[in-house]
């Protein structure tokens, strides 16, 4: 398939359709450029939500899935959230007006 046409091909692949699951290396091995996995993030996310929600149910509390959980200080790291802190300083400043108050 990859020799007959001369343009980029890409492999859509999705869990639990009517195809078999390949793996990357199989399919560049048959001229695939590109691999999409489109909705596999949303169902780990959601297989990982749904037991979450289990635990809450059965133990009243999230703790015996801590180790599954990406920690706070690993979710700062990847989004650079110190540099992003600096930028959004720039651009808006939170400081609240001392002479405003709010009726609670």
């Amino acid at each position: 398939c990859a020799g007959r046409v001369d343009v980029p091909l890409l492999a859509n692949m999705t869990e639990f359709g009517k195809g078999e699951l390949y793996t990357v290396d199989q399919l560049a091995n048959v001229g695939m450029n590109m691999v999409i996995f489109p909705v596999s993030l949303l169902r780990l996310a959601m297989g990982s939500a749904d037991r979450g929600l289990d635990s809450i149910l059965e133990h009243g509390t999230l703790e015996p899935m801590l180790g599954e959980m990406q920690h706070r200080s690993d979710l700062y790291e990847l989004l650079d959230y110190s540099e992003y802190s600096h930028f959004d300083s720039g651009i808006f400043d939170f400081t609240l007006n001392p002479h405003i108050t709010s009726k609670v």
